[in-house]
């Protein structure tokens, strides 16, 4: 429960700016106090909570800052509440979803589109990561548990997602020293590093740290924190808001969504899970939930010393927790583990449920299993409640403004920008969770019909530049993580099948995609200094159709001069906006603009 909201500023939003009809919005930055009963049955499943010291009345306490925007008039506003999970503090709506920039203090020039102010939301962002830095304004201050103790392991790849590394900070206080070994890629053989500690939080290489290798740290780890709350702080602050936040948002809310990209949207498929989506008093607390890139993961973070910055691929983190049955919201029988279950917990709290994917997530997150069954030998339709898109030739980090160049990859990088779908989608959800007005039906690639395949079964065509992956992603049920062995037995995962072209058949084909000038994957390959050949992390490709006919030198794919004469090319993107549009998996705005 909440037993205080602190408000530490309020001012006007991005300088006053006005957005549509819905007008002005105000900033309000505060910290909400929370407490919690260990003994309560919607608390019992937090790992470690019943360790905590606690207060007089018996209750161990948080703190969690949070950020709201609201119409200044607030009868302008629609009533509804959108709750952005932030991805490692770091608010990701409006450089994202609205084509605008990074940063959690934006601008006027930042917010891009703006497209949930000028729906009249009231948007929200609060702390549920520890570990997230205290600077973003979005942390939660959750106690350590004193006195516990376990060998533990942690993963460093430099160059790749935390920059170059000189040393490897630890998540945790090490009590004694640590031991470092290095491997060049994931299957390949470990070696000792030898190495010392510059304090218990530090471990530093004696050697130069190698570019794109997977360097390992075991060590003895002390004061870990409930991370868990974090779970319960987002159940709890939401529900406060909408049912006694009335005076602070200035009207009753109606409905809340919650919306997650990647990290983000594998703590709400958790949340939903671990059934915090219903509040102390069994009242649900999203009624609905939009995740983006999230696969079939979770976090590693209701447990003991766990990282929920981590995020498995083939290459990196490939052995940290993340993926656990049931992955699907469709219930089924697990013959890997012996289970049986889905992702929703039919009951009362279970939100209506959309998830979009990229191809990244089919090659390296295991999406397919959110539509077959454990094995892949059939396609499972999601519930009424759930509907499941893919956004073929995508990478997973897709947005507006993607680099061109082959940063650490043989492939020039995929630039593809998911974001009108998901821009279009977030507006179904919405008109579902408010109107019942149904959403477009679920678009994922299908067993049945041949555009869903095993990895060695994609047509690629015969493209010079193009080499093909070695490795596809792998979905094993988790093991020991401190120390883990390869399972015995794994689910199968399958991916998009491609037309001539080299791009994804099914899904929602955006007129990139379906009007191509060239080809678009979702994966990529390492080049040298990183390990070659080895299934990136997260990038996709794109490799662009010879201008004429005389440039295509052995290139399968016509050239853009011979498949679209004249203005065949305007004519056919007008049709394929015009397609979705109606179809509701574009918004008018967004078939304008395809169309200029």
């Amino acid at each position: 429960m909440i037993t205080g909201i602190e408000i530490k500023s309020r001012s006007p939003f991005a300088g006053g700016a006005t957005f549509g009809s819905v007008g002005a919005y105000e900033r309000i930055d505060g910290v909400a106090t929370g407490a919690l009963d260990p003994a309560h049955p919607r608390n019992r499943g937090i790992a470690l909570l019943d360790q905590e010291p606690r207060n007089g009345a018996g209750l161990v306490e948080y703190r969690s800052d949070f950020v709201l925007l609201r119409p200044i008039d607030a009868a302008k506003g629609n009533g509804r509440l959108l709750y952005e999970v932030n991805n490692r503090g770091r608010i990701m709506l409006f450089a994202n979803l609205c084509a605008g920039a990074v940063g959690n203090q934006p601008s006027a020039e930042d917010l891009g589109n703006a497209l949930p102010l000028r729906l009249g939301f009231s948007l929200l962002w609060t702390g549920w990561d520890p570990g997230a830095p205290k600077a973003t304004g979005l942390s939660l201050d959750v106690p350590v548990v004193e006195g516990v103790t376990r060998n533990i392991r942690e993963e460093f790849v430099s160059g790749t997602r935390l920059g170059v590394h000189e040393a490897f900070k630890l998540t945790y206080e090490a009590t004694g020293p640590a031991s470092v070994t290095v491997r060049r890629t994931q299957t390949a053989p470990r070696t000792a590093v030898p190495s010392q500690m510059a304090d218990n939080r530090t471990v530093r290489p004696l050697a130069a740290i190698e570019v794109g290798s997977i360097y390992e740290v075991r060590y003895q780890a002390t004061k870990p924190r409930v991370l868990g709350i974090g779970f319960a702080a987002t159940r709890d602050i939401v529900s406060h808001l909408r049912h006694k936040g009335a005076d602070l948002l200035g009207r009753p809310v109606e409905h809340t969504l919650a919306f997650g990209i990647s990290q983000a949207g594998r703590y709400l498929r958790d949340h939903i899970a671990q059934g915090f989506n219903g509040d102390e008093d069994g009242r649900r607390v999203f009624d609905g939930v939009f995740t983006h890139v999230a696969g079939i993961g979770r976090v590693f973070h209701n447990t003991p010393f766990g990282q929920p910055f981590r995020t498995r691929t083939w290459h990196e983190d490939h052995d940290f927790p993340e993926v656990e049955f049931p992955h699907s919201s469709a219930s089924m029988d697990d013959p890997v583990t012996g289970r049986s279950g889905a992702l929703l917990r039919g009951d009362g709290t279970d939100p209506k449920l959309i998830e979009t994917n990229t191809s990244t997530e089919y090659w390296q997150k295991g999406a397919s299993l959110l539509h077959t069954d454990p094995l892949g030998t059939k396609d499972v339709a999601p519930p009424a409640n759930v509907r499941t898109y893919l956004l073929p030739g995508t990478q997973h980090g897709g947005k507006a403004g993607m680099p061109r160049d082959n940063g650490p990859c043989i492939n020039p990088r995929n630039w593809h920008d998911p974001m009108p779908a998901v821009r279009a989608l977030l507006v179904a959800l919405d008109e579902w969770v408010a109107t019942g007005r149904l959403p477009p039906d679920s678009r994922m690639p299908r067993i049945a019909d041949g555009t869903l395949v095993a990895a060695e079964k994609v047509a690629f065509p015969a493209i010079p530049a193009l080499v093909r992956p070695r490795a596809a992603n792998d979905v094993a049920p988790p093991t020991d993580w401190t120390d883990p062995v390869p399972a015995a037995r794994a689910y199968v995962a399958l991916v998009p099948q491609v037309d001539a072209d080299g791009n994804e058949i099914a899904g929602i084909r955006l007129p990139d995609i379906a009007v191509p000038k060239g080809t678009f994957t979702g994966w990529n390959l390492y080049k040298a200094p990183y390990p070659d050949g080895e299934l990136a992390d997260r990038d996709g490709t794109f490799l662009a159709f010879a201008v004429t006919e005389s440039e295509r030198a052995g290139d399968p794919r016509a050239s853009l001069a011979a498949r679209y004469p004249g203005h065949a090319y305007e004519d056919a993107v007008r049709a394929v906006a015009r397609a979705l549009l109606q179809d509701r998996l574009l918004l008018q705005e967004d078939a304008e603009r395809y169309v200029a």
